[in-house]
């Protein structure tokens, strides 16, 4: 067995470490163990939360591929069949149903490393005990309402819905996608809740994953705010800015620790955090244990965009339930309060979570006959037809270009080139950090890879090379020069520099190369090169790490060829990112195929929040 496990790590199916873990919990004469605790290992690190015990059976393992090797190991463990696993499993020492601490758990036909297993049942019983508030004047409510958002007799205004939604649940989450108006609906929640509060004491504390999100959910809410009907007073509750989650929680770098956790909890009484589709499963866990019992949370993000880099897709499991639509109850509830006519919907086995969600449905950014628009539509359906014939209609702003030949790879450097030409041009012109900035997120090349010449770090070379021939950029010193983009991937409490955050280097006053940062209250900090935490040169940057961002010219670089890590959510994510105009390179069929190809994260949280 160790020697096919070897093989299958040679190749790529599992990692080493995978079969590391293998050696820890099973010795070599429980070979069916060994098998089952790397392939848990290795979904693990493909960010699902448990394995399927179905994946271990010979035409599934190894989903699929290299069929002689993955035969050779299922004979090697014993030919265990479907009916034998939990046996076999529950057997082993290492294994337990949860009840007692041991390395792997197993629940029904879920395999589990301890840790998400813990993780995943915190989370559930954090939104499965959402509590109710009743709201004292209907009235007052409904003046509130009126003010702030427009009557719209019989249309259903989903803001509004929304509204009442997060009003009337401690726990509410909010989805919708680009430009549905997720945080107009939260700056106008805000103003009512602060409006019904009677003591004018609330504590409010706005977050989200990355400090580019953090820095748009702050300008965004503090500028929609000075447009409310407030008194001094009440708009003096509104929160100023946004912090990243790490910075909320106050994560110590090089450990899991955070100063905020579930003996020191955060001082807030509501919490707003977007972009929630990007919080994996260890996040939320650190998040939820840290909120004061008291307190009132409101989650915002696109459920359709690429879940988490680690596992979990916990905004994606939780909107499932939006199709059940509301319960009987909490329809009439709503109408009553929003003056909307809602219809509620009865299900077999009741489901709390489902009537503290709002989905945003109308998009306000895009012109719904823009091809930006409709080609995200039609992506997110899944609709391959309608998507080429989108393509077809040659919409000025989508353009597609294949990746099949060696001019088209240069094709798509002259127009990296081209496109932070005027970027390099003001920097050279001396403009000031936070307009370089600024200018710098105008334009912006996302790759659905990190490696190879399609990938971040291909690109990244080649575009610098490209630019330095065109004699753009000018070297300094190892590497550095005036206008070099830079992306933080490590977090560093100590400067307040955090994984995602994007700098730009410029000399101080005193001639010295610094790299400045845009805060998520709008002032630049600039640190020197020297201290500067992990990073990388970010002129092109993964589909996972441009989520929270939009940009007006948004370039898409795909594979020549299909990998499985090209989905559905993926294209969509990418595609969402451009506001004005996008420009999208992949090989011959590599985009229909994605979009046919729906990422499958496996977790328990969805049937966990059935069992009511």
């Amino acid at each position: 067995m160790l020697a096919l496990l070897d093989k299958a790590v040679s190749i790529g199916i599992l990692r080493p470490l995978d079969v590391y873990f293998a050696h820890m919990v099973a010795s070599q004469d429980a070979p069916d163990i060994l098998l089952a605790a790397a392939c848990l290992s290795a979904a693990a690190g493909k960010g699902h939360v448990c394995l399927m015990l179905d994946q271990l059976q010979i035409g599934k393992l190894f989903s699929g591929l290299h069929p002689e090797l993955a035969k050779s190991i299922w004979l090697a463990a014993g030919q265990p069949n479907s009916a034998s696993w939990n046996q076999r499993l529950m057997a082993c020492t290492a294994v337990s149903d949860g009840s007692c601490a041991k390395p792997i758990v197993l629940q029904g036909q879920r395999l589990y490393l301890h840790r998400m297993w813990k993780n995943e049942s915190e989370v559930a019983e954090f939104f499965k005990s959402n509590c109710k508030y009743q709201v004292a004047d209907a009235v007052q409510f409904r003046n509130i309402l009126d003010r702030l958002f427009s009557v719209n007799g019989d249309t259903l205004d989903w803001q509004r819905i929304a509204t009442t939604v997060a009003v009337t649940r401690k726990i509410s989450v909010i989805s919708g996608g680009p430009g549905t108006g997720k945080t107009t609906t939260v700056a106008k929640l805000l103003a009512a809740l602060i409006q019904l509060d009677k003591h004018s004491q609330l504590r409010i504390q706005l977050a989200a994953p990355t400090g580019k999100a953090a820095a748009r959910l702050s300008e965004s809410i503090i500028s929609i705010s000075r447009t409310l009907e407030l008194t001094s007073a009440q708009r003096a509750l509104f929160p100023s800015t946004a912090a990243t989650l790490h910075r909320l929680l106050g994560v110590q770098s090089y450990s899991q620790c955070s100063r905020y956790n579930h003996s020191n909890r955060l001082p807030l009484d509501v919490l707003v955090v977007d972009e929630a589709s990007m919080i994996d499963l260890q996040m939320m866990t650190h998040l939820i244990t840290a909120l004061p019992k008291h307190a009132r949370v409101i989650f915002l993000g696109d459920c359709d965009q690429l879940a988490s880099v680690e596992a979990g897709a916990i905004l994606g499991d939780i909107c499932h339930f939006a199709q059940l639509g509301y319960s009987e109850d909490r329809a009439i509830e709503l109408s009553r309060l929003t003056g909307c006519l809602l219809e509620g919907q009865k299900i077999n086995v009741e489901v709390a979570i489902r009537d503290s969600l709002c989905l945003l449905r109308k998009s306000y950014r895009f012109n719904v006959k823009s091809g930006i628009s409709q080609l995200a539509s039609v992506v997110n359906c899944g609709n391959v037809v309608q998507a080429q014939e989108i393509i077809n209609r040659g919409f000025n702003d989508v353009l597609i270009h294949s990746l099949s030949t060696t001019d088209e790879y240069h094709q798509l450097l002259s127009m990296c080139i081209a496109g932070y030409s005027y970027y390099l041009e003001r920097v050279r012109v001396g403009d000031d950090a936070a307009s370089l900035l600024e200018t710098f997120s105008k334009f912006q090349v996302v790759c659905a890879l990190h490696v190879g010449p399609l990938g971040v770090i291909g690109l990244n070379q080649q575009i610098e090379c490209g630019l330095r021939n065109s004699g753009l950029i000018e070297y300094l010193s190892e590497g550095w020069y005036l206008g070099r983009p830079i992306m933080i991937t490590r977090n560093d409490s100590a400067l307040g520099l955090y994984n995602g955050d994007i700098g730009i280097t410029l000399r101080d006053l005193r001639g010295e190369l610094r790299v400045h940062f845009l805060l998520p209250d709008r002032t630049v900090k600039s640190i020197q090169i020297s201290l500067l935490p992990a990073h990388e040169t970010v002129y092109a940057m993964t589909v996972h790490k441009s989520q929270g961002s939009e940009f007006d010219h948004t370039v898409v670089v795909l594979l020549k060829y299909y990998l499985p890590l090209l989905t559905r959510e993926l294209v969509y994510t990418a595609i969402t990112r451009a506001r004005n105009r996008l420009t999208l390179y992949a090989g011959d069929g590599v985009l229909m195929k994605a979009i046919s190809a729906p990422s499958k994260r496996r977790s328990g949280l969805f049937e966990r929040l059935r069992d009511i």
